[in-house]
């Protein structure tokens, strides 16, 4: 893919990728292994080499802990705190790995996201796990401090690191490579950035939806995809959740069987050790759908990835309609501009307006004043033109390098659907067999009695 140049405009240009903390030597090696650095189409200077991070570092979300602090109110608050812990790949030489770690919350992940969908507005950038439990059944707690989604919240944020470790342009970010390797000052280095300032307004976005005149029509197939696509996983997502709910009845309903069994093998004497036997059969059975519907959580959340990426698609296609607004509105104000300068040149006046009024209530200008107008006209209409031009490439570049990365996108979200889809077929037909078993056991106990 190739890269633009570098925003001039941005506040802070990093230096290039330098070996830090402890992975200074692993660092060093890939970087000649590579020979050198470029900037992508951020601005960020980086190291080349595809899925660096993968090849050189051990990424991973190793653990949660549960805090106490005050929050920018100095209001005392609870909050969830991650441990990332990063560990360099074997040496060559045989020499002990070096492994960094640092704790980070949830709120740093959320600022990390923001600031990469600022400076790669043309890449489908990895969503975050739900903040808050959704589409759950209801004996799962939808509480965001449950130790049970805490622990899947860690494994999405480990997701979403590796996500981003394995994107061929995110992971040679230099303030990516930060959150990994510097726990102080990290807020204030991204901050220095200053992404905020060219994050686009909502009301802008809207604004562009509306009144783009020539989408494209690729982007436009995509945004509808998009909303397909998250309609249809939160269909899947309810379903699942209904039928979680009746499957978690009917599994607790057989431990009526178990007490029943073990009740009326009290009063048997020859057909109580069997009658107690598969009692125990029925309670082994209805407990079982607690680990069961814990797993098929894990599932849920493959699922719900995809349904928050379609967030990150429609995201690339609102940059396009706002790019291509502006495009729209410069080329519309170039020819307002040759216009003017024409009818100024010529003293006739093609359309109705204010000035063409004044100059028939008033008289024509100077020729004086005039030719002075028509110069101003002219080095405005040699910017507009330069402008025009610069959005141009700006777009076309914008479109190439969004278009390639929505192909990976898709090659991926199949492989992962489709792995997704199979393995949680495979966990029911394994469920269906073990309550087969169950009743098998259960029909060689009566069978001995």
């Amino acid at each position: 893919m190739e890269q633009t140049p570098p925003d001039p405009e941005r506040p802070l240009q990093p230096a290039p990728l330098e070996p830090l903390g402890g992975h200074g030597a692993v660092l060093e090696a890939a970087g000649e292994e590579t020979q050198g650095t470029r900037e992508d189409s951020s601005g960020v200077d980086t190291m080349t080499g595809n899925n660096f991070w993968l090849k050189k570092i051990e990424i991973s979300v190793s653990e949660a802990e549960k805090r106490t602090g005050r929050n920018a109110m100095n209001m005392q608050e609870t909050y969830t705190a991650y441990l990332i812990e990063t560990r360099s790949v074997g040496h060559a030489d045989g020499q002990s790995v070096l492994t960094d770690s640092l704790w980070r919350r949830y709120s740093e992940f959320e600022l990390l996201r923001n600031y990469l969908l600022v400076y790669y507005p043309h890449i489908v950038v990895p969503p975050l796990p739900e903040k808050r439990a959704e589409f759950v059944w209801h004996k799962l707690s939808a509480d965001n401090m449950d130790p049970d989604f805490v622990e899947r919240r860690r494994i999405g944020l480990e997701n979403f690191l590796l996500r981003v470790a394995s994107h061929p342009v995110l992971c040679r970010d230099k303030i990516f490579y930060l959150f990994l390797t510097q726990e102080g000052n990290w807020k204030e280095t991204v901050n220095e950035t200053g992404f905020q300032l060219k994050a686009d307004s909502r009301l802008k976005a809207l604004n562009a939806t509306f009144r783009v005149k020539n989408p494209d029509k690729r982007f436009t197939e995509l945004k509808h995809y998009s909303d397909e696509l998250q309609s249809v996983i939160s269909h899947l997502l309810r379903v699942r959740a209904r039928v979680a709910d009746r499957l978690y009845g009917v599994y607790k309903v057989h431990g009526n069987y178990g007490r029943v069994f073990s009740e009326w093998s009290a009063i048997e004497k020859e057909m109580g050790d069997g009658l107690q036997s598969a009692g125990h059969h029925m309670d082994v059975y209805a407990s079982s759908i607690d680990d069961i519907l814990e797993d098929e959580e894990h599932y849920a959340d493959q699922l719900k990835e995809y349904l928050f990426y379609a967030e990150a698609l429609r995201a690339v296609c609102r940059k396009h309609e706002l790019m291509q607004y502006d495009l729209e509105t410069a080329a519309q104000d170039l020819a307002s501009k040759k216009q003017q300068c024409e009818e100024l040149a010529t003293g006739t006046v093609r359309t109705f307006s204010l000035k063409g009024m004044t100059t028939k209530l008033f008289g024509q200008e100077a020729p004086e004043q005039r030719e002075a107008r028509v110069k101003v006209l002219e080095e405005q209409i040699g910017e507009g033109e330069q402008q025009l031009k610069s959005k141009n490439l700006e777009s076309r570049e914008f479109v190439k390098n969004a278009w390639a990365d929505i192909e990976r996108f898709k090659e991926q979200k199949n492989r992962d659907l489709k792995e997704a889809l199979i393995s949680y077929a495979v966990m029911q037909i394994s469920m269906c067999k073990k309550g087969i078993q169950v009743w098998t056991n259960a029909k060689e106990c009566f069978s001995k009695m």
